[in-house]
């Protein structure tokens, strides 16, 4: 898996790429909390890229919503698969994160 961020200010673009697992997990969740260590931090992560998510990685994303919910940050994730929409969809997170799927116009 690959990991590419961008910062401006407040806002952390972060791009993945890759496959994220049980085995790729560990990385990710320390690479995303660093960024959400300071208050009202906002983290838009592309997963435009992802060929693969199991239930560690949405683990991940999950704790990294409540950490920054909890330091009145905010996570987007945007330019889902379909394929990782539905995961997202079976387990009700859709309902509860803001979450973007693919677009013509490339996302937002």
């Amino acid at each position: 898996m690959n990991i590419h961020k961008h910062h401006e200010k407040k806002e952390v673009m972060v791009y993945l790429e890759g496959e994220i697992d049980a085995y790729t997990a560990p990385k990710l969740r320390e690479e995303l909390w660093s960024l959400s260590e300071k208050e009202n931090n906002i983290i838009i992560i592309n997963l435009k890229d992802v060929t693969y998510l199991d239930s560690t990685g949405l683990g991940v994303f999950v704790g990294l919503f409540k950490r920054l919910k909890s330091k009145n940050g905010e996570l987007e994730l945007i330019e889902l698969s379909n394929r990782l929409k539905k995961l997202f969809e079976m387990t009700g997170l859709i309902n509860i994160m803001n979450i973007s799927v693919n677009t013509e116009d490339g996302g937002r």
